[in-house]
């Protein structure tokens, strides 16, 4: 039961992150800004690696396969707000 309801959690973490994913790529559409596109791919990124996570019986979030593309999502998420923040560039 408790795998069940981890998997189902898992799923709905990444159904999330995709929406979020294609929240963020929908305001890069319109304004071609790079933080949208950057947020876009952390997001799925984050997306696959809980589909990855749900499908893997005996996988744990620490084993560095599924650590390493949080790592990368979370790397990008840092990325925008520094881009986005430099003197003199608005982040485009």
């Amino acid at each position: 039961m408790t795998q069940m309801l981890e998997t189902l959690m898992l799923g709905a973490v990444a159904m999330g992150s995709l929406v979020a994913s294609l929240f963020f790529l929908r305001f890069w559409v319109r304004t071609r800004d790079s933080f949208f596109l950057f947020f876009a791919a952390a997001f799925l990124i984050e997306a696959v690696s809980r589909v990855g996570l749900a499908f893997e019986r005996a996988a744990s979030e620490y084993e560095p396969l599924f650590y390493l593309p949080r790592l990368l999502a979370f790397s990008l998420i840092a990325l925008a707000v520094i881009f986005k923040n430099r003197p003199g560039g608005a982040g485009k």
